[in-house]
């Protein structure tokens, strides 16, 4: 029969474990980052490609093809090294669903990429085929954090899901100015799109500052370019106020958006790179726990046959047995208690994703219309996403036949 302390060793084991597959985690969410970068830049080259009907950035987007499909090969490399044997990942029904739907629409890319050359698309629609595929493989990430068990990890997850977040809205305002500027012309509505992208974009920066260390924030300030952001306030303002815009200013918006996005890709390597070093060292740190633990109950157990003890088990060690699951009980409460706290900002999101899929069900909406239903209603009231998903879904919980 088994003792207690095998068991409370098994206890640090499986958590090494869970540890070291947060480490494989962390280097998918690498080449993710690395992927959708590539994806993003690819998009709004389109975009101008199309705007400009196949005259501007034709050769830049045959090149920059060529360069996402060297980073899609990573990324579909780290999905190939995933463990899928569900019993043994946290989480894994919903992130092998993420993957399957991620991998589902990369197989439909040459086809995009097609009609994107032959300009059977116009911007918009090629805009958004992107975005799904970017918001697919952020569903991943958001997938990776949520499934996390060490707070410091898991903090460390929920502040690049944001910024990565907030850089995917950053390169959606590229794309949008792009195609603004290059249009010659916006109105009223789209003004109000382009405000909701920046808003968008400083509420995801704002809870990548609540969840991360000092020094990551200092990385992040220092790493700024302070000229494309001046330049892109500045853009932003002529977009944002006036209805005739200069077609001309349209290669200078993109240039000084890449600048800004390409900073920020610099930044994720710089989150990326924390968070491994993170998960390596609490690798390392439970590790020496599990050593430890191993040494004092040998040690103890060593005392109690010494003693003569009549039983399997000695009041002393019976007593330090006990300590020893007390103590391992109130941290991985206290654990529990600050992953609680940290998963509120992923509830969020959560909720919009549960709001979307009540919308898609009740009126037959496609999720790309159901994202711009609630933002759409988050405009006119002048309220957050997500509060808006939560009056979606109160409603459908005193409204029969909505569910």
């Amino acid at each position: 029969m088994r003792s207690g302390s095998s068991f409370l060793l098994a206890a640090r084991q499986c958590e090494i474990a869970e540890l070291e597959q947060l480490g494989r985690t962390g280097e998918l969410v690498g080449a993710i980052g690395r992927f959708i970068h590539a994806l993003q830049r690819e998009r709004g080259i389109s975009n101008i490609y199309l705007v400009s009907q196949g005259r501007r950035f034709a050769t830049q987007r045959v090149t920059q093809v060529d360069e996402c499909a060297v980073v899609e090969q990573e990324a579909r490399g780290r999905f190939d090294e995933l463990d899928t044997e569900a019993t043994r990942v946290r989480n894994g029904s919903r992130l092998f669903s993420r993957i399957a739907f991620v991998l589902h629409g990369l197989d439909g890319l040459p086809a995009l990429r097609e009609r994107v050359a032959t300009r059977e698309l116009s911007p918009a629609d090629a805009s958004a085929a992107y975005t799904r595929l970017v918001n697919g493989l952020l569903a991943v990430v958001f997938e990776a954090a949520d499934a996390a068990t060490d707070p410091e990890i898991s903090r460390a997850l929920v502040a690049l899901f944001n910024f990565m977040q907030g850089k995917e809205f950053a390169g959606q305002e590229r794309a949008f100015g792009a195609r603004a500027f290059a249009g010659g012309g916006i109105d009223a509505a789209g003004q109000q799109q382009w405000q909701h992208l920046i808003e968008s974009q400083q509420a995801c920066l704002q809870v990548f500052a609540a969840f991360s260390e000092a020094a990551v924030l200092q990385a992040e300030q220092a790493g700024r370019d302070v000229l494309a952001l001046a330049e892109v306030e500045r853009m932003r303002r002529v977009g944002c106020t006036g209805h005739i815009l200069d077609p001309e200013l349209s290669h200078a918006w993109y240039e000084w958006a890449t600048r800004r996005i390409d900073a920020m890709r610099a930044m994720e390597d710089v989150l990326a790179g924390h968070l491994q070093r993170l998960c390596a060292s609490r690798i390392e740190r439970a590790r020496d726990e599990l050593r430890d633990q191993r040494a004092l109950l040998a040690e103890l157990s060593q005392q109690a046959a010494s003693a003569a003890a009549p039983a399997p088990y000695g009041p002393h060690l019976e007593r330090s047995i006990l300590e020893l699951v007390q103590e391992q009980s109130q941290r991985l409460q206290a654990m529990g208690d600050e992953l609680d706290a940290v998963r509120a900002s992923l509830n969020e999101r959560k909720a919009v994703e549960r709001a979307k899929g009540l919308l898609m069900a009740h009126r037959a909406m496609s999720e790309d219309e159901a994202y711009k239903t609630l933002r759409q209603m988050a405009m006119n009231q002048n309220r957050r996403l997500v509060d808006v998903a939560q009056a979606v879904l109160s409603l459908a919980d005193v409204l029969p036949g909505v569910r």
